[in-house]
């Protein structure tokens, strides 16, 4: 895994390559020590450049082309899945996967936005921007959830809902709004993991739930470094320092209050090794769920009411 190189990864891959030409020359020359020598260096700048990442270059990490995506975490963590589709309403948006499938010892609902990885693919998953159709889907699958006593898992996955003119036709406001309402009532225990790009209202519209997790490598905030860049400075130069002011990596977010777990990637990031990942995840949201089914319908939504009610509060 991992093709793409980030700007900052460069020195890395450099080293790596050397080490790789070393190593196919050591049959023929005594350089063993030396390949120690820059194994260790190695090891030492990954170990160094990955603690010290800067909150633009997690958000380069975020957006990676090999990290694991919602159905990726889906076939690694899962077995049984059953994808649902349609909102019943007006068509089925590829943009939003979801269905019933057995994670550890429970069943559950798993609903995630999901990217692709090439144009063609992209293209059809319209770049993990879901239309209306894809929130009321989303909705669906939530009702169905709560009929049948499954907790729900949602995968945040979106650079934002999407923004055409036959998204608004159809009531992009209208069906995020809802969905947030909806969920805030919903009488089984909803979990939240941003694994990737957590934008906006995009992202929130399946963001509500009694836990927030967030894996170590993702954003999450009202608005991209880009647009927010546009809007202050005019133009998308500014977007590292956008990205330091909206204080929008995990870390940041723990301390906010605004998430509860930050789930550990391998070193690099999660598109390093996607078992190991999923493994972990599978890992932090059973423990979730054991801590979660033995709530009461009423206390989960009164919890849930209270934590979202709490965030921004402030005294002067």
């Amino acid at each position: 895994m991992g093709k793409t190189i980030l700007d900052f990864e460069k020195p890395i891959f450099e080293l790596e390559e050397k080490l790789e030409e070393m190593k196919e020359s050591s049959a023929s020359l005594d350089i063993g020590k030396d390949i120690l020598r820059l194994e260790t260096k190695v090891a030492q700048l990954k170990e160094e450049l990955y603690k010290g990442l800067t909150r633009w270059q997690r958000v380069q990490l975020a957006r990676h082309p090999d990290r694991p995506f919602t159905l990726d975490y889906i076939n690694l963590m899962t077995e049984n899945f059953i994808e649902l589709h349609g909102d019943r309403h007006y068509g089925d948006d590829k943009a939003i996967v979801g269905g019933f499938a057995k994670l550890g010892d429970y069943k559950v609902m798993l609903i995630g936005q999901q990217k692709g990885r090439d144009t063609k693919s992209n293209v059809y998953r319209n770049f993990g921007m879901a239309n209306p159709e894809g929130y009321r889907k989303a909705l669906r699958l939530m009702k169905l959830a709560e009929k049948f006593n499954k907790p729900v898992i949602t995968l945040l996955d979106t650079p934002g809902a999407y923004p055409g003119l036959e998204a608004e036709e159809r009531g992009q406001a209208e069906a995020i709004a809802r969905n947030l309402f909806e969920m805030s009532r919903l009488r089984v225990p909803i979990i939240v993991v941003i694994i990737g790009e957590g934008a906006s209202g995009g992202a929130l519209g399946i963001g509500v739930g009694n836990r927030i997790l967030m894996l170590q490598n993702c954003w999450y905030s009202v608005i991209s470094p880009e647009s927010c860049s546009s809007i202050l400075w005019r133009n998308w130069d500014y977007k590292e320092q956008a990205a330091e002011a909206l204080k929008l990596t995990a870390p940041d977010l723990l301390e906010q209050k605004i998430i509860d777990r930050i789930i550990e990637e391998p070193l690099g990031g999660a598109h390093k090794d996607h078992q190991a990942a999923a493994d972990t995840l599978k890992s932090a949201l059973l423990e979730e769920l054991d801590k979660l089914v033995k709530i009461k319908p009423e206390k989960l939504i009164e919890e849930r009411l209270e934590k979202f009610g709490s965030m921004g509060e402030y005294i002067e």
